[in-house]
């Protein structure tokens, strides 16, 4: 019994213990953490959106055959110093390293940028290939002491080594640290070789600058400086590639939403929130000079109960996909699609001295476009959409309505109740489309010029509109 108490006792001990440094080691954590967020940048919130990573693999894709393409001419640089260059051996010995080095490498690099443009170059290929650059490097800076007919340790000092920040560099073409590190890493390791091979050839090492600088003897502090440089390099351009990868990542993420928010709400709206400097706030509002245009299909509630769902949203499809593109044509924003209908303004999003025009402009269009499109419902035998439209302008109040988890951009103002009331006032007047008197004076003002004769209707009396209003018919 004591020794289970004691036993007890232990578990108890222990879990306490544990409990107490758990805090510790979140909090722990969470430093490490917010130091590497502080050293590379935040992350993205959630994943990456598949057509964004498809997007920056294409842009690899293109850096990787532009990395290739320097280092052909990198290549062509160093067979052109090769050739020129004078050589201590003899012409008549069988083996020389450089030519075969530079010639394997152009099949190697061949291929790689051969593969790149297929896009089959895996990433093991791609490691093995920087490791083949760097390798390819050092054995042209080793042959320095057999072409100068000098000591091993005589290629240490050879100005060649700045190739090696020149590959390292060109790996940022590829957006990834890793390939940056796997670079460093390689050109670090190949001059650690290169030196051990020197020091061993000839055991000669020095602490003497002067005669390190006039003779062939090795300073191991200088040799690692150089060893150093190149492994702080690779870190500094790993991290400064991270945050840009970052960076790059979250500003595709949000030009993709700023791309799709723009297919929800009316484009000018979504670049007005893209764009703004500060934050968008309920309540925000301004005066403007617009025009508002309601288009609806009449009886469509009829149609809907005639129909199965799956052509009633072909049709509306149809319907949407000829009239949209006309309104943005002449600079309307769609505000709305109210089922049916499509509620759109013109100078309100962005002001506008040509608000009216543009209107009946559009107008006038969506009518033609309609017969066209009746013309060809029945030459396919099927039935005829009615369609009818109506323009009102004058001062609305444009501005953000909602709470700060919910808000949206809106047009308050009589404009938009009069244009929607005169929609349903064409079924009384028998016409598709109609505007009130002062909205086609100020299209004309704006130099609106009409293909048809106006007709023109006095004092109408209008459904929940209190006074009687002149209307011009746009068509009948």
């Amino acid at each position: 019994m004591k020794r289970r108490k004691a036993f007890d006792t232990d578990i108890v001990g222990q879990n306490v213990l544990s409990s107490k440094m758990q805090p510790f080691s979140n909090s722990r954590t969470g430093a490490l953490a917010k130091l590497w967020e502080g050293l590379v940048g935040r992350a993205p919130e959630g994943t990456v959106p598949l057509r964004v990573r498809v997007a920056l693999e294409e842009e690899q894709r293109k850096g990787e055959i532009l990395v290739g393409w320097v280092q052909a001419v990198i290549l062509a640089t160093w067979a052109v110093l090769y050739a020129v260059s004078p050589k201590a051996f003899s012409s008549e010995v069988s083996f020389q390293p450089v030519p075969w080095t530079l010639t394997v490498y152009a099949c190697f690099l061949g291929v790689r940028i051969w593969l790149a443009h297929i896009r089959r170059l895996s990433n093991w290929l791609l490691s093995a290939s920087i490791v083949a650059d760097m390798a390819a490097l050092m054995v042209l800076i080793w042959s320095f002491h057999l072409q100068y007919g000098q000591p091993p340790a005589f290629y240490l000092k050879a100005p060649t080594l700045l190739y090696v920040f020149i590959f390292i560099s060109l790996r940022t073409l590829r957006f990834e640290a890793k390939w940056i590190l796997i670079a460093g890493s390689a050109g670090a390791l190949g001059w650690l070789i290169l030196l051990a091979i020197a020091i061993n050839a000839e055991d000669s090492i020095t602490r003497n600058y002067i005669a390190y600088m006039t003779s062939s003897s090795v300073l191991l502090g200088a040799e690692l400086d150089k060893v150093i440089s190149i492994t702080i390099v690779s870190l500094v351009l790993a991290v400064a590639v991270q945050r840009a990868r970052r960076l790059m990542e979250r500003a595709a993420i949000d030009h993709v939403a700023a791309s799709d928010l723009s297919r929800f709400v009316a484009s000018g709206v979504a670049k007005t929130i893209s764009t703004a400097n500060n934050a968008i706030q309920p309540g925000q509002a301004e005066m403007r000079l617009a025009a508002a245009l309601f288009i609806d299909m009449r009886g469509f509630t009829a149609l809907a109960r005639a129909l199965p769902p799956a052509d009633l949203m072909l049709l509306l499809g149809e319907y949407q996909r000829r009239l949209v593109p006309i309104v943005q044509r002449h600079g309307g924003q769609i505000d709305k699609f109210l089922g049916d209908g499509i509620f759109a303004t013109f100078g309100t999003v962005l002001s506008s001295t040509t608000f009216a025009i543009d209107a009946l402009n559009t107008a006038d269009e969506v009518v033609k476009e309609l017969i066209a499109w009746t013309d060809e419902r029945r030459e396919r035998g099927l039935f005829v959409v009615d369609v009818s439209l109506a323009v009102a302008s004058g001062e609305v109040l444009f501005g953000v309505v909602g709470d700060d988890t919910r808000m949206e951009y809106t047009i308050i103002g009589d404009p938009v109740n009069i244009a929607a009331k005169l929609e349903k006032h064409t079924r009384v007047e028998a016409v598709t489309a109609v505007t009130d008197m002062s909205t086609y004076e100020l299209a004309l003002q704006q130099g609106y010029r009409s293909t048809v004769k106006p007709d023109i209707r006095l004092a109408r009396q209008v459904g929940g509109v209190a006074h009687p209003i002149d209307l011009v018919v746009l068509a009948r």
